[in-house]
């Protein structure tokens, strides 16, 4: 059975999260988005399980679907934030962990409470190391799973700049072998990872970290396996039923070129390197992205893709090429009116963004196909992001969408 999963989302109990982020609000727009599973996010937090208890019903498969009825599934998942020094350094890491039902949930929270207050945060915040954090998962339930999150963020993250380690070995040191897969965040494509061979043997995960409704799916992993919790995590560990993700182009992504927010400075890791990564505003050290910690890390001038690993393809979220041809915000009425057009027309937003054909979308507006046209070849104008600001992926050249309307001919075609 062929699926798509978003497996790192947050409740409205997560700091900075939407208070739409509710169960039934989330099997909505799992179907809206074309999703089939979403993982719970959160279940460490004390009122989320208990909604998630009160309104979720077992499967018996490993995975829940909502007492109401509703066609998206769930699957039991938390972020856990590890603050901790080791090696004479603050470490900052990030980990999804993953269970198959509520009783191996309560068993965890209990031993976990005893490192931190799960109650604060929907994502909580423990002084447990991550070799420690997955020596608990592991002993918990052998149906239990850690996968290290946006492994490659700056602040929080196992191979991060700022508080992470110089090798997946060096954070996990005798209990490496019970990772097999890593989540490579929005700043990071597995193209960037397969320049490292440390990481050939590992899975490259790629889910939303959504906290909010309409950014569900912005990446998304795709299966075709049995359509069961075990089923699931076997494909990935094997590498046979895990058919790839959808991707933002990296450069979109928060942390993807070295730069100061405050300062303005942005800049490519041949840049950076020339001077010594200081800021030439403030002379502070710029925030070093997930480019130039590849770079450093990775033993590859090019990728080379392992021989089992999985394709992926890049995608736009629906809305950010609507608010281009429209040129108005995502959140504005013409968007807005524009999505629940399109998504109602094609039945949801992965069948419009990679499912239909070209030609289907040209009969239904001939600017939405030649954008999705463009995306899926990847001729894309990029300008990267960087210290926690989001970059920019365009579709068309500046007045190119202008000259259309004006001259009111099929400029595409």
């Amino acid at each position: 059975m062929f699926y798509r999963a978003d497996l790192h989302i947050h409740s409205h109990y997560a700091k900075a999260t939407s208070p739409q982020l509710t169960l039934e609000l989330l099997d909505r727009w799992a179907q809206i988005k074309g999703i089939r599973l979403l993982g719970t996010g959160d279940f460490t937090h004390p009122a989320w399980l208990k909604e998630i208890k009160e309104k979720l019903l077992s499967d018996e498969d490993g995975f829940f679907h909502l007492k109401t009825g509703g066609n998206t599934r769930f699957c039991l998942s938390t972020e856990i934030s590890s603050v901790y020094v080791y090696g004479n350094k603050v470490r900052k890491n990030h980990n999804l962990v993953y269970m198959p039902d509520i009783d191996t949930v309560e068993r965890f929270n209990k031993k976990l409470s005893k490192y931190g207050d799960l109650s604060l945060d929907g994502r909580p915040t423990v002084t447990l190391s991550s070799r420690d954090l997955l020596e608990m998962v592991l002993e918990i339930s052998d149906r239990a799973h850690l996968v290290p999150a946006h492994a490659w963020t700056p602040w929080f993250s196992t191979l991060g700049s700022k508080g992470g380690y110089d090798s997946i070995e060096e954070c996990f040191r005798d209990l490496t072998p019970g990772i097999f897969a890593i989540e490579t965040g929005l700043s990071s494509d597995p193209a960037m990872n397969w320049q490292w061979s440390k990481l050939d043997h590992l899975a490259m995960m790629s889910s939303s970290d959504a906290h909010s409704l309409h950014n569900l799916g912005r990446e998304v992993n795709l299966f075709d396996t049995d359509f069961t919790y075990d089923a699931m995590f076997n494909a990935v560990k094997n590498k046979k039923g895990f058919s790839g993700t959808y991707e933002f182009f990296p450069e979109e992504g928060k942390y993807s070129f070295d730069g100061h927010r405050k300062c303005g400075i942005s800049m490519p890791p041949a840049l950076s390197n020339d001077i010594n990564a200081i800021c030439p505003v403030c002379k502070k050290q710029l925030t070093i992205g997930v480019m130039s910690r590849v770079s450093k890390l990775s033993d590859r001038s090019t990728p080379i893709k392992p021989a089992d690993a999985p394709v992926f393809e890049y995608i736009i979220p629906l809305r950010e090429i609507l608010a281009e041809i429209n040129g108005t915000s995502v959140n504005s009425i013409k968007v807005e009116k524009a999505y629940t057009d399109a998504v109602a027309f094609f039945g949801n937003e992965f069948a419009l963004l990679k499912e239909a054909s070209v030609d289907d979308i040209r009969k239904y507006n001939n600017t939405i196909a030649e954008a999705i046209y463009r995306m899926r070849t990847g001729k894309v104008n990029r300008v990267a992001g960087y210290d926690g600001i989001y970059g920019r992926i365009t579709l068309f050249e500046n007045g190119e969408l202008l000259k259309a309307k004006t001259t009111q001919i099929a400029l595409f075609g």
